[in-house]
């Protein structure tokens, strides 16, 4: 059998948890382009600009409201059909107790969701989950509470358990674990702040920080057929940054020793 490399999206519906922003946001950009119905959950509602891409409908919804959550998972599948393909990239964003909702947005809420839907997949077809950890899940970043790392964490493990228990069903359920990227909503922090830009690209091995659309790019490929004997991984996309050694690291920032590497001058992402 050759390589195949035809279009595999036709036909094919992504429910994506958290799609109106950030990574969520050039996801639904990235499965609609390659063809996808994709229908989007978002806390809040879309703008104007995501309204207009054809095949991408968005409903607004409190997933903290287990019934208004589970009215919705209906409702879409009425609309657009049997699910071939979900994403999570929902995260707790309230004002309340960081530990719980946190826990429940991240775990409880995926689960759910999870259990509700698995046996509304299109049948006969390679389905696809993809759940979105990150590499605080093995690290300790600084910045985020503990509720963050111990819910990544978390999804790791919920990932590999359910790519065991729905394989027979012919679900493949995979994560992925972003570093250090820039979005749109980053931007201009990093423009106003070019010193710390500067040094991951003087510590990530490929010279530069990452982008959405990468992130998105790697998302679709495990929705697609082209991963159809992948299952139970954590795809780790953050250029190779996790790759070296602390002590290395430490060394090569202050006395500059370390593995020469010569770069490009110009490095475009495609």
């Amino acid at each position: 059998m050759g390589l195949d490399l035809r279009p595999h999206t036709r036909n094919r519906h992504a429910l994506v948890i958290g799609g109106t922003r950030g990574l969520g946001r050039a996801t639904v950009r990235a499965l609609a382009s390659e063809g996808s119905t994709v229908s989007v959950i978002g806390a809040h509602a879309a703008r104007e600009s995501d309204k207009k891409i054809d095949g991408v409908h968005h409903w607004a919804v409190d997933i903290s409201h287990t019934g208004q959550l589970l009215e919705t998972l209906s409702e879409i599948t009425q609309v657009n059909g049997p699910l071939t393909n979900l994403v999570f990239f929902q995260r707790y964003r309230g004002s309340g107790d960081a530990w719980e909702g946190e826990l429940e947005i991240s775990l409880t809420v995926t689960k759910t969701i999870i259990d509700h839907t698995a046996e509304n997949f299109y049948p006969s077809a390679d389905c696809s989950i993809v759940v979105i950890s990150s590499i605080a899940s093995n690290f300790v970043a600084t910045e985020q509470p503990l509720s963050y790392h111990v819910g990544k964490a978390g999804l790791g493990q919920l990932a590999r358990f359910y790519a065991y228990s729905l394989g027979p069903k012919g679900i493949r359920v995979n994560s992925v674990s972003p570093g250090s990227v820039i979005k749109d909503e980053s931007k201009d922090f990093y423009s106003k702040n070019p010193q710390i830009e500067n040094l991951y690209k003087s510590i990530i091995p490929l010279g530069r920080m990452g982008t959405s659309v990468e992130i998105a790019n790697v998302v679709a490929f495990l929705c697609s057929p082209k991963s159809s004997f992948l299952t139970g991984q954590d795809i780790v996309v953050d250029g190779g940054i996790s790759l070296q050694w602390h002590e290395s690291m430490a060394r090569n920032l202050v006395l500059g020793e370390g593995v020469s590497v010569t770069r490009p001058t110009d490095v475009r992402v495609r």
